[in-house]
């Protein structure tokens, strides 16, 4: 027996693709990506999403996924200063499930202060706005 046909939505393919709604739906109404309308809204068989996509019928699901390097030097920073500046940062990351690593190297001979940042886009971004606003102080 043969399994049911399943198809996506173009909201799903689009998630599936990585692409905009608008886009997905625009390669369905010029033929780019054949579909099947049911009432005012269209489906799409995997097998045709897969050949659109190039992926093998059987590929997982592509999801997109981006991360960030980033190394902050600060200079002319005195010890009780990078005390603060990394406590208040890892204070503020404390208890939520971010997948954010952030580490502090101090060169107290030279008073220069480096903060290593790798995860997410948006984690890393909210890290650096605080250690912008520490550094201000």
């Amino acid at each position: 027996m043969g399994n049911v046909m399943e198809q996506y939505t173009v909201d799903q393919a689009a998630k599936r693709l990585g692409l905009h709604v608008k886009t997905v739906r625009n390669y369905v109404r010029d033929g780019r990506l054949p579909a099947v309308r049911v009432g005012k809204h269209y489906r799409i068989a995997r097998e045709d999403l897969a050949a659109f996509a190039g992926l093998p019928d059987d590929a997982p699901e592509v999801r997109r996924h981006a991360e960030v390097s980033s190394i902050v030097q600060v200079d002319g920073v005195e010890r009780r200063d990078m005390d603060r500046i990394s406590t208040m940062v890892m204070g503020s990351l404390a208890g939520q499930p971010h997948g954010l690593r952030v580490e502090f190297v101090y060169d107290e001979e030279r008073a220069h202060l480096k903060v290593i940042v790798l995860g997410g886009l948006e984690e890393s971004a909210q890290v650096l706005r605080i250690i912008d606003a520490l550094v201000r102080q």
